[in-house]
């Protein structure tokens, strides 16, 4: 959407809601993954673990796959979550230009040649039987579509990442500033139409801004960019929120209404642009304060079959719990700031796919908490040193501040942790004493 605040936002950031989402079929096989970087071992597809990634998990868990930023925002443990919900897919966010350059790097700052935390969650995922997708963009940060100058370099760097993971799926979040940027976004479809051309059966959403009319100025753009190349993802999807939304019922009346500009730009019918279409949505409370429950995901799960949408997914999995202490503290990237039970948001992700998510709660090391993962009845993180307003950081670097730990995510000085928000220079890691 043209959104005021981030879903992903601040340059260089994640937003509390979701830097972007998720996806369909590929029949291609999965290709040897490499080794996993860091002592992990290498992914192939040999072996009972693997051998349905080999074939493809199906284009229903690619199209319900709900973000998850392994690296940021506490991240939960992939293969709980998919324990408790029977969810077999997750969006990774986000690839980025690493500084300036044409190379992939998670968050703009992690290489795909170095980075751990991704190959290891990758294989934790495919060894219980699921798949991931990689989402590349999302808000704020310099995209790839910026740096690497024309379609084909942008496509080459994208490549990297589709052969590095053995991707079937992957995610084009466009969104604030890149889509605004023509040269950008004409460098984005266009490596997304040569993708699909190199790589058979790749499943490529496109992700992008909705507003009440379905979606903006430049999202429309965008759409006349990929008419003009030829170009057809798996589906469109727009985002939702963060854009003056009232509930579920303005959320089915924007995806309304984004049918109709499909159908105008393509020459489509009602029901084939439906049959092009998703949502992507934002679980709780989002940047601009519109609160989304329970019973919104409901509702728009319920548009979604009965129009047969293309996809259906939310941001983000880290943000599937409740927040700890106060229900509704603010906006939080580790957590709803609703009332609610660890993973109900992406249990309805679940259903779109067509399965049924357990009655029980499987998960037997406990219940989780923002601070991330499985969190026992005892004990408490410890505290990092404590912020200093004079002191120079840098990605990487740990502090704590009123009783919780940050990192930051790139270089600052005398900004306080608290007061970074979801887009800001600290992640907030969560409660230490």
């Amino acid at each position: 959407m043209e959104r005021a605040l981030p879903p992903h936002r601040p340059a260089g950031d994640t937003p509390a809601h979701r830097l972007r989402r998720p996806r369909r079929a590929l029949a291609v096989a999965l290709s040897v993954f490499g080794l996993l970087a860091g002592g992990v071992a290498a992914v192939t597809a040999s072996g009972p673990a693997n051998a349905a990634t080999a074939q493809g998990i199906g284009s229903n868990w690619y199209a319900s796959a709900p973000y998850l930023m392994p690296e940021d925002n506490s991240p939960p443990d992939a293969a709980a979550v998919m324990d408790a919900t029977g969810q077999k897919a997750f969006q990774l966010a986000f690839v980025l230009a690493q500084g300036s350059s044409c190379s992939p790097a998670w968050g703009g700052t992690s290489s795909i040649d170095s980075d751990t935390t991704m190959p290891a969650v990758i294989q934790t995922v495919r060894a219980k039987g699921g798949d991931v997708s990689v989402s590349v963009g999302g808000y704020g940060g310099t995209k790839l579509g910026q740096t690497c100058g024309t379609p084909e370099a942008t496509a080459a760097a994208y490549q990297k990442v589709v052969t590095k993971y053995g991707l079937k799926a992957i995610d084009f979040d466009l969104e604030e500033p890149e889509y605004e940027n023509t040269a950008a976004i004409h460098n984005e479809i266009g490596a997304a139409r040569i993708l699909q051309q190199n790589n058979p059966g790749l499943y490529i959403s496109i992700t992008t801004a909705g507003t009440n009319a379905g979606t903006g100025w430049f999202g429309t753009q965008m759409l006349l960019e990929a008419k003009s190349q030829g170009f057809t993802p798996n589906n469109y999807s727009i985002m939702p929120f963060d854009g003056g939304f009232n509930g579920a019922a303005a959320q089915t009346d924007a995806l309304v209404k984004f049918n109709q500009i499909l159908q105008s730009t393509f020459g489509w019918n009602e029901a084939t642009a439906y049959a092009h279409e998703g949502v992507s949505m934002m679980n709780g409370r989002t940047d601009a304060a519109e609160y989304f429950r329970q019973a919104d995901f409901q509702t728009v799960l319920d548009f979604a079959t009965a129009h047969k949408l293309a996809r259906y997914t939310y941001w983000s999995v880290n943000r599937d719990r409740q927040c700890p202490g106060t229900v509704d503290p603010g906006l939080s990237g580790s957590c709803s700031s609703v009332a609610q039970n660890d993973w109900d948001f992406t249990k309805f992700t679940v259903k779109f796919a067509g399965a049924t998510p357990p009655t029980g709660s499987p998960s037997p090391s406990g219940s989780t908490s923002p601070s991330g993962g499985s969190s026992p009845s005892t004990g408490t993180t410890p505290c990092s040193p404590a912020w200093q307003a004079g002191t120079t950081y840098v990605g990487g670097d740990k502090a704590s501040y009123n009783g919780h730990n940050y990192h930051a995510k790139w270089w600052t000085l005398n900004e306080n942790p608290s007061a970074s928000g979801q887009w800001g220079v600290w992640a907030d890691d969560g409660p230490c004493s």
